[in-house]
């Protein structure tokens, strides 16, 4: 009988490849294959992985083109069959072809072939360590950091030692000394070591009392809870007896978080209150950590794995619960590629796997909270902020007429030094890094543009660069006009580093500490600079949107968000959305603790609607006002929405391709707005153009992106241009 392997292979066409086993593979072995396995298999001129996706009698193909498989890599599946169907209806739903989407659901290391079973390197105690008293080495800190490390933990994997701060030449200098000893053992023969608590539970109030018991008493079945509480209602503690809860049960949880720079923070809290190991995965990990997480997880030795969005794909022992933090935060929408939402694939995979889903947030996106409203979702409110810390006061700061200095209003500057001589911190938001947006020449009006896209160039003083934020195009700052060769060049508008410079001169006995992505690349910088926030002496907090996402600084007392203004005009339709969400975030920083906070928002338009808005209601019934709006204009969530997208040479060339596709559709249930010029209709080189799809129920809109598909794949202009497909777009540029 003849067999056919049907292999899903990482490339752009949408298609699952046929192949004969591989020479010499027993007739055995084959009847044992599963589906989720690795092949190794000849494609073109390459070789790469796949996974086997069925075995099949027949192929379409005549036997003398097919090709051999080269090697199985795997005995077991590296995907289970639950991930199988997850990454299937991932792909049908986000039209991205399987490949792709099943490759990248494993961790790097085993889609460059390396083994699923194999040992790792793992450091534990000698006789003569474990015989050390408490406190050896107390001359040599971070070996007696490492020392009471293995003593609490028993052993560690390179993971562990990244988790605990423990550089490889301390252990190897305890291993000289005879106190450290490295083996190699099974990741799935290893044991969880037990932790202590550390840390006890918090009393819960009335509503996260409410909350808790409703998601508990729904474990083993699916469900979908909002839990949307105001900023400091205490949602962490409401997971933290959650979790707790779960792992009783003796079943896992999935915890994902927008941004690495929360994973410190989380995970060390979960770590004091949680007896289980926590497994972190996210992309600052390096290849051998990411895949001892990944394993940890699959195996049952992690109670909890807390990750960012591509940790919604990861394998479970016994799933039990998933919590999507800060649910409306739009880093959980992959922007190029498989463009998937981690948020909606989490809700999917919790009704396949029969678990509850808890999404939280101080500000839920309009898609969760309508959700909510309709009964979709169960609705869990907490109002109230703990330990009974009242809300922040928010204050219009109208800044027309003023005499700005380095984009800080005078009285803005006078409430700063006031917090400060009071001992307490002060947050200073500007969602803008470098040193200034644009480089102007004052004599000729010369303006520094990137090459490659429509856009200005970034300064950025300390590295002397002007930076494309949108390419990574660079090229060095220049002194002279390259037009009229001047010396009249300024730096106009403020970005974080400017602040950080003019807030470092205007009060220079006080620390003033800078949280944006040009300072936190460093491997474990954001932990570093969140404890020296942490300790709590007067400072000044100058950061991005890094700031905004679920910190809790006790000592901030004042917010100041520096520039409002650029939201409240955007063509973009989540513009106001994502204003209100970042004002009330940022907001919620101040004022957590005993002390009442203060927000003050600096415009030119102090009697907007929008502003007025937010500042006399809270989010709910601002976002309430939106959903009208948005149901009057047939837009999300009343309507479904998808982007058919064309990178090309030639704007002509882009154009052409959707024009094409949208005379293809048959259907008055999808109505179609382009083709036309992005927003930003030139990046990286390529002219961009793109076509709106919308409908009022998801089967017609996917029945005419399928037939979309179909036709962009034969068109001889698809050669020439790069297109894609964006269903449920959070950005329009």
């Amino acid at each position: 009988m003849t067999v056919i392997f049907r292999i899903a292979v990482p490339s752009p066409l949408r298609q699952l490849f046929d192949y004969l086993p591989p020479i010499g593979l027993a007739t055995a072995q084959v009847e044992q294959l599963r589906a989720g396995v690795r092949v190794r298999v000849p494609f073109g001129r390459r070789e790469l992985i796949g996974v086997l996706f069925e075995v099949v009698a027949q192929s379409d193909m005549a036997a003398p083109q097919l090709k051999a498989a080269l090697e199985i890599l795997d005995d077991e599946p590296v995907l289970p069959p639950e991930l199988l169907t997850l990454l299937t209806w991932s792909g049908d739903y986000y039209h991205h072809p399987l490949g792709e989407c099943l490759l990248q659901a494993l961790p790097t290391a085993l889609r460059k072939g390396e083994s699923l079973t194999a040992s790792e390197q793992r450091w534990r105690l000698t006789v003569a360590g474990l015989a050390l008293p408490e406190g050896a080495l107390r001359r040599a800190r971070q070996q007696s950091h490492a020392l009471s490390v293995l003593l609490r933990e028993s052993s560690l994997n390179a993971a562990g030692l990244t988790q605990f701060d423990i550089k490889r030449e301390h252990v190897r200098a305890l291993q000289e000394r005879g106190l450290v000893e490295s083996y190699s053992a099974s990741a799935a023969a290893i044991a969880p070591v037990p932790k202590p608590n550390i840390e006890a539970a918090l009393s819960p109030s009335a509503e996260q009392r409410e909350a808790i018991r409703s998601i508990a008493g729904s474990l083993g079945t699916f469900n979908c809870f909002l839990l949307d509480g105001v900023t400091g209602s205490g949602k962490t503690e409401v997971y933290l007896q959650l979790l707790a809860e779960v792992i009783a049960r003796g079943e896992q949880a999935l915890v994902l978080i927008p941004e690495i720079g929360l994973s410190p923070q989380t995970c060390a809290r979960f770590e004091r209150r949680l007896a289980m190991p926590v497994a972190v995965l996210h992309s600052g990990l390096n290849d051998s950590e990411r895949l001892a997480a990944w394993r940890s997880a699959r195996n049952g030795q992690a109670g909890v794995i807390l990750g960012t969005r591509s940790a919604v794909f990861t394998g479970f022992r016994k799933l039990g619960l998933i919590i999507v933090d800060e649910e409306h935060d739009s880093s959980y929408k992959q922007q190029d590629g498989f463009r998937y939402s981690a948020r909606d694939v989490a809700i999917k995979r919790a009704a396949d796997s029969g678990v509850p889903i808890v999404l939280g947030s101080a500000t839920p996106s309009l898609e969760s909270l309508h959700n909510a409203l309709s009964g979709r979702y169960r609705h869990l409110r907490l109002t109230e902020r703990a330990a009974a810390a009242a809300l922040p006061q928010v204050e219009i700061v109208d800044i027309r007429h003023a005499p700005m200095r380095d984009g800080l209003a005078p009285a803005v500057l006078g409430e700063i030094e006031a917090t400060l001589r009071r001992g307490e911190q002060v947050l200073v938001f500007l969602n803008r890094r470098g040193f200034a947006p644009t480089l102007l020449c004052h004599d000729c009006g010369w303006i520094a543009q990137c090459p490659r896209c429509d856009a200005r160039l970034t300064v950025h003083l300390g590295e002397r660069r002007l930076i494309c934020h949108h390419c990574t195009y660079i090229e060095p700052l220049t002194s002279r006009c390259p037009q009229c060769k001047s010396s009249q060049l300024e730096s106009r508008g403020p970005g974080t580093e400017r602040l950080e410079q003019a807030l470092t001169a205007l009060f220079p006995a006080f620390p003033v500490i800078r949280i944006d992505r040009d300072t936190t690349q460093r491997k474990h910088a954001m932990r570093d600079k969140v404890a020296e926030i942490r300790q709590g002496q007067p400072s000044i907090l100058v950061g991005t949107q890094m700031l905004a996402k679920g910190h809790h600084f006790p000592e901030v007392t004042l917010v100041v968000m520096v520039d409002l203004d650029g939201g409240l005009f955007s063509a973009d339709l989540r513009g106001p959305e994502r204003m209100g969400q970042v004002l009330t975030q940022v907001a919620g920083r101040a004022g957590r603790a005993q002390k009442v906070g203060r927000v003050l928002l600096q415009t030119h338009y102090p009697q907007h609607p929008l502003i007025e808005g937010l500042v006399r209601d809270d989010y709910q019934s601002f976002a309430v006002r939106l959903l009208a709006e948005r149901q009057i204009a047939g837009a999300p969530p009343f309507a479904y929405f998808a982007l058919m997208r064309a990178d090309a040479k030639t704007l002509h060339d882009a154009e052409s391709l959707l024009a094409d596709l949208r005379a293809t559709l048959n259907t008055e249930a999808v109505t179609c707005f382009g083709p036309l010029p992005a927003p930003m209709a030139r990046r990286a080189g390529m002219f961009r153009a793109q076509l709106l799809l919308s409908a009022a129920q998801r089967v017609p809109l996917h029945r005419a992106l399928d037939q979309m598909v179909r036709v962009a794949e034969r068109h001889p202009a698809g050669r020439r241009s790069k297109w894609s497909i964006d269903v449920d777009p959070v950005d329009f540029s």
